[in-house]
């Protein structure tokens, strides 16, 4: 039984199985073909965070793959009116797969330490994995390729550029990250992230320009300024990110066939602007679909493979 907590879990080969079946599972859909690997599964979802594109991905892939999905939410009493073990050991005991979006990381283990089936990470503090695995098929998607493409990310170094990074170092793309000064990742973490071998072609940049970030970039990429949990920051955040908005401007200073990726909700007008969400460059939507493909590629590989 294997787990999907961060992507320490699976190997580069196991990552790209994973993109792989994310295509032909999405091409098969495409052409109307519906098969049902997964007939009779129930995955149990428990959302302590709000959701869209985690619930909605996950509940029609379970769908289309055969299976069911049942939304746990508030009145479980996650870790209050029960503990987070007694949770698990009943959940697990009752469902084929759990996914958890969670507020602390430390849970998103604690299940997956006492169950008895696979857990997947919706969302944690510390890492979005699910994100990152659209992220990549998109990127595929767009240019035939993952290893060697440059990734700049503008912004705060949060739990959704922690999985980038990390697919960065197991695929070999080059990742540039462009943050101010507070907001880069400690060297402890970045150490962790890119692991000790990381695949031929991974190059990493650390910078407080975006510009200089941006330059020769295949992807543009960038995430709220302020998460959830942090709006008593939503001020500061405001100031000190003000100079890393990704606008028009900073667009023309990277390739001609670059595009821009955004993992959504987006705020219009501080992280973004609409010029660019709006433009032909932008793949967010592409991106956000690919949530629902590459998750049942994961999930087909969790509860098959």
């Amino acid at each position: 039984m294997r787990h999907f907590i961060t992507l320490n879990d699976i190997s580069a080969a196991e990552y790209q199985r994973i993109l792989e079946l994310a295509a032909v599972l999405k091409k098969e859909l495409k052409q109307g073909k519906m098969s049902a690997p997964l007939a009779g599964k129930m995955m149990g979802m428990i959302f302590e965070k709000p959701s869209l594109r985690t619930r909605v991905s996950f509940e029609t892939g379970m769908f289309q793959l055969g299976g069911s999905a049942m939304f746990l939410g508030s009145e479980i009493g996650f870790g209050k009116r029960e503990s987070v073990k007694d949770i698990a050991e009943v959940l697990s005991s009752m469902v084929d797969v759990i996914m958890l979006r969670a507020l602390r990381h430390k849970s998103a283990e604690e299940i997956a330490r006492y169950s008895r089936c696979p857990v997947i990470n919706g969302l944690t503090d510390q890492a979005h994995p699910c994100q990152a695995l659209a992220d990549m098929m998109t990127i595929y998607e767009v240019f035939g390729q993952i290893q060697g493409i440059k990734f700049a990310y503008i912004g705060d170094a949060n739990n959704v550029a922690a999985s980038l990074l990390r697919s960065a170092s197991k695929l070999g793309l080059k990742f540039a990250l462009a943050a101010p000064e507070g907001f880069q990742f400690e060297p402890a973490r970045l150490t962790e992230l890119i692991g000790t071998s990381p695949a031929a072609g991974f190059e990493i940049q650390l910078t407080g320009d975006p510009a200089e970030a941006v330059k020769d970039a295949h992807v543009v990429y960038t995430d709220v300024w302020v998460s959830m949990g942090q709006e008593n920051e939503e001020e500061h955040r405001k100031k000190v990110f003000a100079p890393y908005q990704v606008n028009t401007g900073l667009m023309r200073q990277t390739r001609k066939d670059a595009v821009f990726l955004h993992c959504l909700p987006a705020r219009r007008g501080l992280e973004v602007t609409d010029e660019v969400m709006d433009s032909p460059q932008s793949k967010a939507v592409q991106q956000a679909e690919n949530r629902l493909h590459a998750q049942k590629g994961l999930l087909v590989w969790l509860l098959q493979e």
